[in-house]
């Protein structure tokens, strides 16, 4: 009977020992930032292409660096767009700028968090320089 009263004392010890002990060990996450084959510099190239040839920059007054923040989902598409600083008729160019910026047919390849996909920001700088001015009319 001692032997048996003694094995139920140590059993749940030697249990709660055990998830203490796996609580202190310290938990590695290992996160990979979302990509596009080739670099960003072919995203450029590509997404240029698509620009001069579906887009007219010269009703925007795009002169100077801009920064295009987006989501990557877990598929690699983008999607959320967002455009600074905002130019006049600014909801014309993100929209034209998002249509561009979905012609481009190679998909990102998505952040990744312990070797799963997760949606991710990215932020874009693109520097723009068009002969079109905004003379402030």
């Amino acid at each position: 009977m001692r032997k048996l009263l003694f094995l139920l004392f140590l059993f749940p010890a030697a249990v709660f020992s055990q998830t203490a002990e796996e609580e202190n060990q310290p938990k590695i996450t290992f996160i990979e930032r979302a990509k596009f084959p080739g670099g960003e510099d072919a995203y450029r190239a590509e997404l240029f292409e698509m620009i001069n040839a579906y887009i007219d920059l010269r009703k925007y007054a795009v002169n100077g660096l801009f920064q295009f923040m987006f989501t990557i989902d877990v598929n690699g598409k983008i999607k959320n767009v967002q455009v600074y600083p905002q130019v006049k008729n600014s909801e014309m160019f993100i929209d034209d700028m998002q249509f561009a910026m979905k012609r481009v047919k190679t998909r990102w390849i998505p952040a990744k968090k312990n070797d799963v996909p997760i949606e991710s920001k990215y932020v874009l700088k693109i520097n723009f320089t068009t002969d079109h001015f905004d003379h402030g009319d």
